[in-house]
């Protein structure tokens, strides 16, 4: 799974800061530490990330207890972990040290929350003018709403997002719901991931750091994508459609004999090989369905005539007979079918990583496959505080006899 340890990464050459924690910061750190970077994660003594303890499910811990919880091993791979609590005097200076000599900061805490603390972009820039500060929060450093917590749940509501998602109005079980994975928090730390690769592709060209804001909302709203052009353009707010698409037809989940499948429809072609599969090639010349603005002028009408056809044969019938003629079909997967299913074990999407002190933990691939940087898995999401000592001794030379004495105070 892990490409030799010679082979080079992307950004073997940086150093990623991390005082960010949960999910859209962990999130963007780890993809970082995917491409090579080397990954030094802050956290509070004795606690650490409140995600260790989002459970069940556990990992066993080496005493048979519970250890971390999937929750944070979801995001923290490629990282090492080091305990220091910089609201103390001591603290503060480790951290500040290690920002001296890192590329890439990111945290994400309320805004203004790291000044007191000397850890804000314009206190650290005063160390390390090549440095780029990556702050994440719920709806940015400006704004009147710029001091409020943010969480993923609330930015989905607040953006839109669950007005669009859910059963339409009308139809039992109806009304607004939220993703069942927290995708706000994924998508802005995939967009701070692509904000501090431009960063660094202009810090090579000028050897300039900056600052970069990224927010919850502004990250939800930007990916409304056609819904939010749809009213732009439009003028009509869109309205949930439970599993149907608003522009294309048919483009949603129908019930067949033993379940359910998704068609999804792209093209005026695929339709018509579609309707022939179904035995129904009239359907493709017929005024009301040749052509995508006819179909979803037309959606009750064909989306009927559909269900009548397909409840009529299995789920596994009709997707071989529509994969034989080229029709975006496929099954609606649990989680168990999802890592059964011989397409995702080729890609080889879940695989084990080493923990010390003993047996492995399950990990989900990083989707990106290159041809001459490939992601590497160098190690394990760590135990809390696993190489606070180490580190602090190759980067800043402190002995050992200094970190015995930092650690009997609870600096560290």
């Amino acid at each position: 799974m892990n490409p030799d340890s010679s082979t080079p990464c992307a950004l073997s050459h940086v150093t990623v800061l991390d005082l960010s924690r949960v999910l859209a910061g962990p999130w963007s750190t780890q993809i970082l530490g995917d491409l090579g970077a080397q990954v030094l994660k802050i956290e509070r003594p004795g606690s650490g990330d409140e995600t260790r303890s989002w459970g069940p499910p556990f990992v066993a811990a080496p005493d048979g207890g519970s250890g971390d919880a999937a929750y944070y091993l979801c995001a923290n791979r490629n990282k090492k972990s080091l305990t220091v609590d910089f609201t103390t005097p001591e603290g503060r200076a480790i951290v500040q040290g290690l920002a001296a000599s890192a590329d890439i900061v990111i945290e994400n805490f309320k805004v203004g929350g790291l000044a007191a603390h000397g850890l804000d972009y314009e206190s650290l820039r005063r160390l390390n003018p090549r440095l780029i500060y990556c702050s994440i929060t719920g709806f940015g450093q400006t704004g009147p709403y710029a001091a409020r917590p943010g969480y993923d749940f609330l930015i989905q509501a607040m953006s839109g997002l669950m007005s669009l998602t859910g059963v339409r109005d009308g139809e039992p079980g109806a009304g607004p719901v939220k993703t069942g994975v927290a995708v706000t928090d994924i998508l802005t730390g995939l967009y701070a991931v692509i904000g501090i690769l431009a960063a660094l592709t202009h810090r090579e060209r000028t050897g300039e750091g900056q600052y970069i804001d990224v927010a919850l909302l502004d990250v939800q709203v930007a990916c409304l994508a056609n819904q939010a052009m749809n009213y732009l353009v439009g003028g009509r707010v869109p309205a949930r459609m439970g599993n149907a698409h608003p522009n294309i037809a048919p483009y949603e989940q129908f019930p067949t004999a033993d379940g359910h499948m998704i068609i999804a429809v792209g093209n005026d072609g695929q339709f018509a090989r579609l309707a022939a599969a179904l035995g129904c090639p009239q359907w493709s010349g017929d005024r009301r369905f040749a052509t995508n603005a006819a179909r979803v002028a037309n959606r009750e009408t064909l989306t009927e005539t559909l269900r009548s056809v397909l409840a009529r044969r299995t789920t596994a019938d009709w997707l071989e007979r529509l994969e034989l003629s080229q029709v975006p079909c496929g099954p609606v997967n649990s989680l168990d079918a999802v890592f059964a299913d011989p397409q995702v074990q080729s890609r080889a999407l879940q695989f084990e990583l080493s923990r010390a002190p003993g047996g492995t933990v399950p990990q989900i691939a990083n989707p990106l496959r290159f041809s001459r940087t490939p992601v590497q898995y160098r190690s394990a999401p760590p135990t809390l505080g696993a190489q606070t000592r180490t580190v602090l001794h190759e980067v800043l030379g402190l002995s050992a006899q200094r970190l015995d004495d930092l650690a009997a105070r609870k600096i560290i």
